[in-house]
């Protein structure tokens, strides 16, 4: 095995190894078995920041709001209507006779409960940019609420669709985060029957789902297990213990797409790959990322384009701005660096270093794509000491103390907002590496202006001036492998999000 990357002599025998089966058991039980990579090990969806669990976030809970992932159009969920009273007043009309999985009536109670209790900092939410522009909400009646924002936030819609789901305020005030962790309950499509924290989740169909625009459930039952290496989830989905896996790399994927047992689906994501450099000095003033020439050294001695031609592949692409391209004010006329390592070297003798340096890098997920990553600064002179962390480790690490150079990808929670990436980095939170008041105030402006053209405006303002410091290096977008044998329907949505709603048997 190379990388995590089964060797071709390898994969022929695991594939050749196990003969056609004649059916599945996951059609013949109802019960859709799936492999997580990653370990999530709380599932409540505001203690955690993972793309696993914005999977079951979305599948066990439920917003006010929807946005259909094909039109972008915003549909009322527990919500049936709303209107903006002022910039800072959303009143929201709320679905009568919808239940919580344990049989607790949803009403505006659970509302007033879930927002004042996320968006008080102290109550410590995962990712705080997804609540905080929240100030309380006001009970009205028991179908009635409003809520209340700190200042204007025409985001606001966009993020009750996505990472904003309603608890049950009694069950939660006595369970909490580590109770819902354990026993989590929603309004969603699916309930949980059973959590395993970190390995093992089952799902069953919510007989009792309202008319949500999610749709109808029409699989019995969903079972997940944690399967990290990715040679054991294609090996345990020819035995038919497994009936869909997610996130294949490239190579495995096209392989298996061969094969008369599967469909390979293959679909864009709003995650984004790229390198953060410590330029505000956080691992040390005197560390190199602080030197502009040393950032845009960084940033020509990467070839992108080979990295999405020969290990991204699919729907992948360059990018060169902070943010996704869909997203609403993504500006795309920012400076790009070309791959040219001459001119990397240049650069770097330019800020005082002629014979480089060495540094520490650090990354999480796809040791392949930050090898690789590794390899071409190596090649102009940054020499790096290569750590793999844990996506938490790692995170905490840089919250605390920073890291000179970092490879990182971010999803923005599949909102469709550049203040869902942009101002999650940019606005002196303590993942910030640039601390630029300059870009803060910019970033203020487009947040929370009511007009869309001075959105716009400022983000590109903002925008422009982090591709001219390199503060980061923005180098590719994502895609999706989703591989699952002919028994399962799935059509896959640019979002990053498996939705066990929209899958059928054949």
């Amino acid at each position: 095995m190379i990388n995590g990357i089964l060797k071709p002599a390898v994969l022929a025998a695991v594939l050749g190894a196990v003969a056609a089966s004649a059916g599945w058991a996951g059609k013949a039980d109802d019960t859709l078995n799936v492999a997580f990579t990653k370990e999530l090990e709380n599932v409540d969806s505001y203690f955690n920041s993972s793309r696993e669990g914005v999977v079951l976030q979305r599948a066990v809970w439920d917003g006010l709001v929807y946005r259909d992932p094909e039109t972008n159009e915003y549909k009322g969920n527990l919500a049936t209507s709303w209107d903006w009273i002022d910039d800072t007043t959303i009143e929201f009309k709320l679905r009568e006779g919808v239940t919580f999985h344990n049989g607790e009536p949803f009403n505006a109670d659970d509302v007033v409960y879930t927002v004042n209790f996320i968006a008080e900092e102290a109550n410590g939410v995962k990712t705080q940019r997804n609540v905080n522009w929240m100030k309380s909400a006001e009970k009205i009646d028991d179908h009635t609420v409003r809520i209340l924002l700190k200042e204007p936030f025409p985001a606001a819609i966009e993020f009750l669709s996505g990472p904003v789901s309603m608890y049950p305020n009694e069950y939660y005030a006595e369970a909490g985060a580590s109770g819902m962790g354990l026993q989590p309950v929603g309004t969603g499509p699916y309930k949980v029957v059973e959590v395993v924290p970190g390995a093992h989740f089952v799902l069953e169909k919510n007989e009792a789902y309202h008319d949500s625009p999610k749709g109808q459930p029409e699989i019995g039952k969903v079972d997940i297990r944690t399967i990290p290496d990715v040679n054991t989830q294609i090996a345990e989905l020819f035995n038919g213990t497994l009936d869909l896996i997610w996130q294949t790399p490239a190579d495995q994927a096209e392989k298996l797409a061969a094969m008369d047992n599967f469909t390979v689906a293959n679909e864009s994501t709003m995650r984004i790959g790229y390198l953060t450099l410590d330029a505000a000095g956080r691992t040390g003033e005197d560390n190199p990322f602080t030197k502009l020439a040393v950032r845009q050294a960084v940033a020509h001695a990467i070839d992108r384009e080979a990295l999405v031609g020969a290990l991204l592949k699919g729907k992948s692409q360059v990018i060169s701005s902070a943010c996704f391209p869909s997203q609403f004010g993504c500006e795309q006329d920012v400076t790009s660096y070309e791959y040219d390592p001459e001119k990397a070297k240049v650069l770097l003798a330019e800020a005082g270093y002629p014979d480089g340096f060495a540094t520490d890098f650090y990354a999480y997920r796809n040791r392949d794509y930050a090898e690789a990553i590794s390899s071409f600064l190596n090649a102009v002179g940054i020499e790096t000491n290569f750590n793999m962390l844990q996506y938490s480790a790692l995170r905490e690490l840089r919250m605390k103390e920073g890291t000179p150079v970092s490879f990182q990808t971010w999803g923005s929670y599949s909102i469709n907002d550049t203040s869902a990436i942009t101002s999650q980095f940019f606005k002196f939170g303590s993942l910030d590496d640039a601390r630029d008041q300059e870009i803060k105030d910019w970033l203020d402006i487009a947040d929370s202006s009511t007009d869309p053209e001075k959105r716009k405006e400022y983000y590109s303002k903002a925008l422009k001036k982090i591709a001219d410091q390199a503060y980061w290096v923005p180098m590719f977008s994502y895609n999706t492998n989703y591989v699952f044998n002919n028994d399962v329907s799935y059509t896959p949505t640019p979002d990053e999000v498996l939705r066990f709603t929209t899958m059928r048997w054949n």
